[in-house]
């Protein structure tokens, strides 16, 4: 897509129907008392940061008097809850934070806001629209972007020796009496021109400091997704620690700041501000203009404190990685510690185990046997009849071992007829195994009783004895298994 034709594309101004936060502004059904009382407060008053209740008493006013003028209810919500509203983070309209050391609410205006007035005042009628300024401020930019980047001498030398031809021709005139002075159109024109620039630097501002703290939240987002090795997160943090100040954004800001910090370009600025007003050709004043560098050095001060809460922030945070990353490598010594100390008195034989093989058993392709036809086997359906029947032994019919489950679950619950729960161990003692390991399985199987339930212990383990047929004792070796009583509905 061509850089030129993004901001008319249907998907993207679909997109930004659906989310811009200032085109939901436009849309809403009460934009006008969001941009007149966010306007005033935010952007003629160029506050940066005012606390909630503060806010919510101004709204109270404002929303009394629209009621008295329009009718009870035109406003029918609370102050409190019109600024809650603004500021979800589906609405974008207000920004709602704690101050460092505060546990009051502050509230400040977005870039969605700024952006949203400006349009509506552009749709104003106006009786002077200036073009020569403009004319001339693109011709100036043009010239400082095409001459500021060449590297050729000759021609960056050639086109100072033109510039110097010029302002010598111009002394001369000025010296021969000869003064060109500004009619009064170009001096409005010119002012306008200021004026625009000027209210929108402050708005500028405001989205410069929403762009850094997109920019510190980017970060923390790379800190906290890395699945790499700490010294390679360490690299890539220090590395670009002056993420924010060495962005686009942050070289023209601190540009413009230094700028603004400079005592001879204040007061050259503020000789030059003062000489403006005077012109009796401009007209009607703007009073913001009166100390509007005041205002820019307000909100660039405020700009480069949140720079520094956050990169303030952002070492805390690295701080706190680190901790608990150190945490984590003390307790795995500690716990292989606590393990070495517990194993420390057993014999080094029982220290082991066991592998299947000391070597792989491997079977290469070609060791396979190929496919071979099986010979068909020739069947004989036919019967001798002299045949004598074919004697078989059915003795092992009768070999065959069968618990009665019924018989068990009588012996458990006669167990616990005098107590809430028995052990296997405990039941075996009073009723010994008749049957073998087919009856000891069959205990481990009575889990569906509605009088108790079957209770196994992986922690500890028993040993069950008994003797078999041939007189043998046979010995098994399982978990600690209960049977624990029911409470049953409206018993015990």
């Amino acid at each position: 897509m061509e850089q030129g034709r993004a901001g008319v594309d249907f998907d993207s101004l679909d997109w930004l129907r659906r989310n811009s936060p200032a085109w939901r502004l436009l849309r809403a059904d009460h934009a006008a008392l969001v941009l007149s009382f966010l306007g005033r407060v935010f952007v003629e008053e160029n506050i940066r940061s005012i606390s909630a209740v503060e806010l919510a008493g101004r709204l109270e006013d404002e929303l009394f008097a629209l009621n008295e003028r329009f009718g009870e209810g035109t406003y029918p919500r609370t102050a409190k809850a019109y600024l809650d509203e603004w500021a979800q983070p589906d609405v974008g309209w207000l920004r709602k934070y704690y101050l460092p050391g505060s546990d009051q609410v502050h509230f400040d205006a977005t870039p969605a806001v700024e952006r949203a007035l400006a349009w509506v005042q552009s749709l104003r009628a106006r009786s002077f629209v200036g073009t020569e300024s403009r004319l001339n401020i693109a011709l100036e930019l043009l010239r400082q972007m095409a001459f500021g980047a060449e590297t050729n001498p000759d021609v960056r030398l050639a086109e100072l020796r033109h510039r110097r031809e010029e302002l010598d021709a111009e002394i001369a005139r000025v010296s021969a009496g000869e003064v060109d002075l500004l009619d009064p159109s170009a001096q409005r024109d010119r002012y306008q021109q200021f004026v625009t620039t000027a209210r929108g630097l402050l708005g500028d501002f405001r989205e410069v400091e929403a762009n850094f703290r997109t920019l510190d939240r980017e970060l923390r987002e790379r800190i906290a997704t890395w699945d790499r090795s700490k010294g390679e997160l360490l690299d890539e943090v220090v590395g670009n620690r002056n993420d924010i100040a060495e962005s686009d954004q942050g070289r023209s800001f601190h540009a413009f700041y230094d700028f603004l910090l400079s005592p001879r370009r204040q007061q050259e600025f503020s000789d030059l501000l003062a000489r403006v007003q005077s012109l009796a050709a401009i007209g009607e004043l703007d009073p913001r203009m009166r100390g509007i560098h005041y205002d820019w050095l307000d909100a660039a001060e405020r700009t480069q404190a949140t720079v520094r809460l956050l990169s303030e922030q952002l070492r805390r945070f690295l701080d706190d990685q680190v901790w608990l990353e150190n945490r984590r490598v003390m307790d795995i010594l500690r716990s292989v510690e606590i393990h070495a100390l517990a194993l420390r008195d057993h014999p080094m034989g029982d220290l082991g185990y066991e592998i299947d093989g000391v070597a792989p058993h491997v079977v290469l392709p070609m060791e396979r046997p190929l496919y071979q036809i099986r010979a068909k086997q020739v069947l004989d359906s036919g019967s001798d009849a002299d045949a004598a029947p074919p004697e078989v032994d059915v003795s092992a019919l009768f070999e065959q071992v069968h618990v009665d489950p019924t018989r068990l679950r009588e012996a458990v619950r006669a167990a616990l007829s005098g107590g809430t729960q028995v052990s296997l161990p405990e039941l075996l003692a009073k009723h010994p195994l008749e049957q073998g390991l087919a009856e000891l399985v069959t205990y481990l199987s009575l889990d569906r009783d509605l009088t108790f339930e079957l209770v196994f212990d992986e922690r500890r383990q028993e040993h069950v004895r008994w003797h078999d047929a041939d007189g043998r004792q046979r010995e098994a070796i399982l978990p600690a298994v209960a049977f624990v009583r029911r409470s049953l509905p409206g018993g015990e």
